[in-house]
């Protein structure tokens, strides 16, 4: 594992020393064809050396995630899982979907953090576009909040690196199950990623309510 994928505290600890209640914040599924958008806020309250191993959880393989889940959970102060389903992306857009998944995340926090790292270059809290839509737009209370974007920051930010697996674990394991009850799209193994297999079985079977119909999908073939 190459230096840069390994991250610290290096972003935490001065804010940490003045007294913030730091949360990373880090979301996954966003470029999926089928399943929700997750966002996991990870809250940290001092500079506790992180857990061995780890990184952005695209490095890691699925055994490795899941095993540092419990280590995460006892590491941090408090963690939080968010949630877009697919049919309120379609409705809403990318753009306030991760905001209202982000805000989600951040409401099971057991205190409500000062300040945030967010992995990429947008801050999630926020919505700057909000379009009419059937389903109504939850509030979004965090958009005020002092936030530091940081590429790459699931390899620099233990916070937002935990904040990567747990939010991976929890989706991964969602795809998982939601499988059994949509077998012919193969999502135990593409976690409703575009995959050939998945666009095949789309054109094949059709779509399901699970897929973001708002996106350009694979039609159906006709026999």
């Amino acid at each position: 594992m190459g230096k840069q994928s390994k991250p610290s505290l290096e972003f935490e600890t001065p804010l940490l020393e003045r007294g913030e209640l730091v949360v990373g914040i880090d979301e996954v599924g966003r470029g999926a064809l089928a399943g929700p958008l997750v966002v996991g806020a990870v809250l940290l309250r001092a500079s506790n050396p992180i857990p061995e191993g780890l990184t952005d959880s695209k490095l890691l393989s699925a055994v490795r995630r899941t095993a540092l889940e419990g280590p995460i959970k006892e590491w941090c102060h408090s963690f939080g899982i968010g949630w877009a389903s697919a049919r309120e992306i379609d409705e809403w857009g990318m753009r306030t979907a991760l905001a209202v998944a982000a805000t989600r995340a951040l409401n099971e926090l057991s205190e409500k953090p000062t300040v945030a790292l967010i992995d990429g270059n947008l801050n999630l809290l926020i919505s700057p576009i909000q379009r009419e839509s059937a389903l109504e737009v939850p509030p979004l209370p965090y958009g005020s909040m002092p936030v530091s974007t940081l590429i790459k920051g699931d390899r620099k930010s233990g916070a937002i690196a935990g904040a990567s697996v747990l939010a991976k674990v929890a989706r991964d394991r969602f795809m998982r199950e939601l499988s059994t009850r949509y077998p012919s799209y193969g999502w135990e193994r593409n976690k409703g990623y575009g995959t050939e297999s998945h666009m095949q079985a789309i054109r094949e079977f059709g779509t399901c309510d699970q897929h973001r119909q708002s996106w350009k999908l694979p039609e159906v073939e006709l026999t």
